[in-house]
């Protein structure tokens, strides 16, 4: 098959398995806290920036509050990754077999396969890194104009997550180590481009100056280094040795090793070594190198253009892909099985499982109990239960109240009457409880799940509030 034909093959199975997982897996507790957000849609909330929540909205006008709708923006996110990852290894000297085999691999890495449609922050900031150097590979073949453009998706890419201001140093870097780069950084082009990203994520900068900088400080702080605990380097090495592919990684190694399409590596080092230093003090989950995978996956293709007499390698690189997709297709499809209980194992997929009975075994006990509101320990759990619709009162997480500054009046907690409290964390317990409420009554524990992947929760009837709990919450934070 030819590489174009065997893309777009490609491009289409990937769009419809997406859309179809994207229908039947559960949201995870993050994708019920961005749903959250997009109810109220604004220039910042306190974990990330907004673009996450602009994107389920608009998802959710074109399809729906169920979990299609929450994650379209971001299925359509990746399969725009996908074209513009071959496109830019064109617009980087690499032919259409190189270009086609980036693409392919790319959904092939199982970080990709696995997590491609999910609604999380990565998704727009993954296509906006893309978006800006697709941009940047017109401008060195076309009107320097096309600098602003870049500029335009560089700024659109920090309001959906501020790691994409590493996208300027890497840029910075390629530019100043070639010829052609230097030459480039004569022209006016790559600075106005900077002023049009700043221009773009001012808005977000502003919403931060008038609540305290509250997001600068929850992400930036996290660049601090705090000690130093070398443990989380060779996790995050191999974590993303087998997320990218275990068959793919070793050409995106040879790639580094011998400064294949020295552009794209370049642009992806200023993030990649912030990436190794905080792993330095602190773990780097695994989805933070997301916008790296399509420079990578070109950089990785086009070593494997070029592997001599190798027989290892050209077993990689011909099984690799069908690996990929095999292994994301069986993961996939234990996540929707309906196996909640019926496994001799803890379940893998247990933070997924169990919340349409929780829901209505915690609004029965509500009513039960008399309760005119419910209290979470966990911002995740308070957001799978608000957004199912089930329960019918206000739903309050207790131990982070900074978290909810988006809501309204209306829908905050009457905490002088009396309410129902359940968690699964020690940060809430009844000692924190008692400290907080004047009465404190330990009922039954809820439970979400089945069998051994069951989780229990601890439920207490509280009242008489010993403090403002809207302002200060309740617990450890």
């Amino acid at each position: 098959m030819a590489p174009r034909a065997a893309l777009i093959a490609v491009i289409a199975a990937t769009l419809a398995v997406r859309l179809v997982m994207a229908a039947l897996i559960p949201l995870t507790e993050d994708e019920a806290y961005y749903q959250l957000w997009s109810m109220k849609p604004a220039f910042g909330y306190l974990d990330h920036p907004p673009m996450i929540a602009w994107l389920i909205w608009l998802g959710r006008h074109l399809a729906g509050d169920g979990p299609l709708g929450v994650r379209l923006g971001p299925v359509l996110c990746t399969t725009l990754v996908t074209l513009l990852t071959f496109d830019v290894a064109r617009l980087f000297g690499q032919g259409e077999r190189v270009a086609a085999r980036s693409a392919v691999w790319l959904n092939a890495t199982f970080l990709i396969g696995l997590g491609g449609e999910l609604a999380v922050p990565d998704a727009p900031a993954t296509l906006c890194w893309v978006a800006a150097l697709w941009c940047v590979g017109k401008a060195r073949r076309g009107p320097g104009a096309w600098w602003l453009a870049a500029g335009a998706a560089a700024g659109l890419g920090c309001l959906s997550k501020y790691s994409v201001l590493f996208l300027a140093p890497g840029i910075l870097l390629w530019l100043a180590t070639t010829a052609e780069g230097r030459r480039t950084l004569a022209t006016p082009w790559p600075w106005l481009a900077a002023v049009v990203a700043g221009a773009v994520f001012a808005p977000n900068v502003a919403w931060n100056a008038t609540h305290q900088w509250l997001t600068f400080e929850k992400q930036f702080g996290r660049a601090r280094l705090d000690g130093f605990d070398p443990r989380w380097l060779p996790e995050l090495l191999a974590t993303q040795y087998i997320l990218f592919n275990p068959m793919i990684s070793p050409f995106a190694i040879r790639a580094a090793l011998k400064r294949t399409v020295w552009p794209l590596l370049a642009v992806s080092a200023p993030f990649a070594l912030y990436l190794v230093i905080h792993s330095l003090h602190d773990e780097v989950q695994g989805q933070w190198p997301t916008p790296l995978y399509p420079g990578l996956a070109i950089c990785a293709a086009a070593s494997a253009e070029v592997i001599g007499a190798s027989r290892f390698l050209a077993t990689l690189r011909r099984f690799a892909p069908h690996v990929g997709f095999a292994i994301s297709a069986i993961a996939l499809s234990f996540i929707v099985l309906p196996l909640d209980g019926a496994l001799p194992f803890p379940d893998p997929a247990q933070p997924l499982r169990g919340w349409p009975a929780f829901e209505r075994a915690t609004e029965q006990a509500r009513i039960a109990d008399g309760a005119a509101w419910v209290g979470v320990g966990h911002y995740g759990a308070a957001s799978q239960l608000e957004v199912s619709g089930v329960v019918g009162a206000p739903v309050t997480e207790l131990r982070e109240r900074e978290r909810y500054g988006f809501e309204t009046p209306a829908e905050r907690a009457d905490f002088t009457r009396p309410g129902l409290v359940i968690s699964d964390t020690t940060k809430l317990s009844q000692a924190a409880l008692e400290g907080c409420f004047a009465s404190v009554r330990r009922v039954a524990d809820a439970v979400r799940g089945l069998g051994t992947s069951a989780r229990r929760y601890r439920a207490f009837v509280v009242a008489g509030p010993k403090l403002d709990i809207e302002r200060d919450g309740c617990g450890e934070p």
